[in-house]
């Protein structure tokens, strides 16, 4: 075996190892989320039987049925993109690792473009974003029973980062469904003060009578989050930096391989 085969054979089962992973990963996704959407009762009785507030937060069908499409449609990307460059890898197959490598490229200029976007046009970018989640917050609060996805994404979003609505409290009353069912609360409970040990509502007077002291009426999570991003900068721009350093490994493997099996080829005529 020359060092030009013995090269070709070491790119060609890395690259075999790496869409593996994320071939297995992305089956286990599709199979979970179909698991969910067909049979989604057996979850929920499990769910019932675990004694915690946390995970009864969960044991909503419309929770668990949104939740198993979402997981579908991710597992399918990872499946698909990952299938062809284990399958182009294995039969070095050509047609398949040029369409590997297109997917992957093309992920790529789309994360770079957006970035663009966002750092070109950061004050349309603002305003369209803050409108987007002002219109999530419009099917917020039907009931605890009816809670939803987007009903759980926001009170989870509100107690970790300390904030209520996009820009306060005022955001909930485009709401109906928060209008209808409210009674005499004022702001959400997940607007409150949390105890950090029980994560219960500090002062049981908060949502009905909500103060500066006792709630984050007037924080509003947009800025919250920035806030977050801007304080964990190091870590956020290392996991941008590292998904683009795999993504090009992963381009740069291909283009490798591709070129060895035509050269590997033409040698053979």
């Amino acid at each position: 075996m020359g060092a030009s085969e013995c090269g070709m054979w070491l790119i060609k089962y890395i690259l075999c190892f790496f869409n593996f992973i994320f071939f297995v990963l992305g089956t286990i996704i599709v199979g979970a989320g179909a698991w969910l959407a067909l049979d989604k009762n057996s979850l929920l009785s499990i769910l019932r039987l675990v004694k915690n507030e946390n995970i009864e937060h969960f044991a909503q069908p419309a929770i668990i049925e949104q939740s198993a499409i979402l997981l579908i449609i991710i597992g399918a990307i990872c499946f698909f993109i990952s299938f062809l460059g284990y399958c182009g890898a294995v039969r070095e197959s050509r047609c398949l690792l040029s369409s590997y490598a297109l997917f992957m490229v093309v992920l790529l200029i789309a994360e770079i473009a957006l970035g663009g976007l966002l750092f070109g046009y950061k004050d349309r970018v603002k305003d369209e974003t803050k409108n987007f989640l002002t219109g999530t917050i419009s099917r917020y609060y039907k009931s605890v029973e009816e809670r939803d996805a987007v009903t759980m994404m926001w009170d989870h979003i509100m107690v970790e980062f300390q904030c209520c609505g996009v820009n306060n409290y005022h955001d909930f009353e485009k709401s109906s469904d928060w209008l209808e069912k409210k009674g005499n609360k004022t702001i959400p409970e997940t607007c409150c003060v949390m105890d950090e040990s029980s994560m219960t509502v500090r002062y049981p007077e908060c949502s009905t009578d909500p103060t500066e002291s006792n709630s984050y009426m007037n924080r509003g999570c947009y800025d919250a989050f920035l806030n977050w991003i801007i304080s964990h900068r190091d870590i956020v721009v290392g996991v941008l930096l590292g998904v683009a350093a795999i993504e090009l490994f992963a381009i740069f493997l291909t283009i490798c391989l591709y070129r060895s099996i035509a050269k590997h080829r033409a040698m053979r005529l």
